[in-house]
C-alpha cells in the first residue's frame, strides 16, 4: 500500500500526514501494483565463515513504478547479478526476525 494525494494524483513514500511539496493533506492509501526496477544497486561483502563460505548479499534503490523509491534488495540471485533497469516484484519476507518488503527478479 502506498499513500496518493486525491488532489496532485502524486504517490507519497514514506508515509506522511501532507504530501511533499504542495502540502495536501487530502492522502488516501491505495494498492500499490508490487513492481518496480532498481535504480542503483551495490554487494555488501561480508567477512568469510570458518567454513570460508560467505553470505554476501545486495543493497538495492529500487523505483517503484507509482514513482517512489526506497532501500531494499533483491533475492533469489546471486547479489553480483541484480544489475540497474533490472525489472522487480515485491514481497514480504522475513529479514531478521521480521517481516520486511524484498523484490524478486519480475
Amino acid at each position: 500500500m502506498l499513500q496518493k494525494s486525491a488532489s496532485t494524483g502524486a504517490f507519497v513514500f514514506y508515509p506522511r500526514v501532507a504530501a511533499p511539496g504542495s502540502g495536501a493533506r487530502d492522502l488516501v492509501w491505495v494498492e500499490a501494483s508490487g513492481f518496480g526496477t532498481v535504480y542503483a544497486t551495490t554487494v555488501t561483502r561480508q567477512r568469510p565463515n570458518p567454513d570460508g563460505s560467505r553470505a554476501d548479499y545486495n543493497i538495492a534503490l529500487i523505483e517503484l513504478d507509482e514513482g517512489p523509491r526506497l532501500m531494499s534488495r533483491v533475492e533469489g540471485i546471486a547479489p553480483e547479478a541484480v544489475t540497474i533497469g533490472m525489472r522487480v516484484k515485491a514481497r514480504i519476507a522475513e529479514v531478521d526476525g521480521a517481516p520486511g518488503l524484498v523484490f524478486d527478479p519480475a
